[in-house]
């Protein structure tokens, strides 16, 4: 398939075959909107009312924060925990487990504006990803090369593909995925349990050896393919 504005970031964060080639493309979609929405679009009133309603999960606060722009954070935490206090603290109807408040609250609680577009913006990029999959055969093995698929975008792959591929096609995608998730947890499995046997005398010293860096590494890498985060 010849190189487009949608190819381009598909192939840039599958071309190394290193990590989750999803969780790549997750990232870089993350980073644009989050610094996005503290550069000049803070100050938009459409972001203003999402970012205002909705709030952000942990994961994109701490994120938020890493950019070193307490006063954009500041001010859209002001506004949100005043749209909280007008939504739900400040309405006058109790007992509040006989009203939509708690109800409204929760779903504040659970809401995050960096997910939301991620999601989608995560979501309108594997339509092209299912794409290049049935008609670039190039592509086909440069996705079945990868390093691995973690759990969480193993399971998201799984369940579009039948929504954008058919018959052979699905049936190829499916065996790749199941095997690049598969195979590297078999892997990471043995690893973790290397990594276990190596506290018994009888391993004194064996972890530390040049060659279990893959190892020792392995509490971080496991907790990273079963969340699709960083530890």
């Amino acid at each position: 398939m010849r190189e487009s504005i949608l190819t381009i970031p598909i192939n840039e964060v599958f071309e190394p075959r290193r990590g989750c080639p999803v969780c790549a493309l997750r990232n870089t979609i993350e980073e644009h909107i989050s610094e996005y929405i503290m550069g000049a679009a803070m100050m938009e009133p459409d972001v203003r009312i999402e970012t205002n309603a909705l709030g952000f999960c942990r994961t994109h606060y701490e994120m938020l924060l890493k950019q070193n722009n307490r006063l954009s954070l500041a001010l859209m935490l002001n506004t949100h925990l005043a749209e909280l206090r007008a939504q739900v603290f400040e309405k006058k109807e109790l007992p509040f487990k006989k009203t939509s408040v708690v109800k409204k609250s929760s779903e504040m609680e659970r809401s995050c504006f960096v997910c939301e577009k991620v999601g989608w913006g995560v979501d309108h990029t594997l339509e092209t990803l299912f794409k290049m999959f049935r008609t670039d055969e190039e592509f086909r093995s440069l996705y079945s090369s990868q390093e691995y698929v973690c759990l969480p975008h193993f399971n998201l792959l799984m369940s579009k593909a039948p929504d954008f591929l058919k018959k052979d096609d699905l049936k190829e995608f499916e065996k790749a995925t199941s095997a690049l998730a598969g195979g590297y947890l078999k892997s990471l499995n043995e690893d973790v349990q290397e990594f276990c046997d190596s506290f018994d005398y009888r391993n004194a010293k064996k972890l530390h050896s040049e060659d279990m860096e893959h190892v020792r590494s392995s509490i971080e890498r496991a907790i990273e393919f079963l969340t699709s985060r960083k530890a």
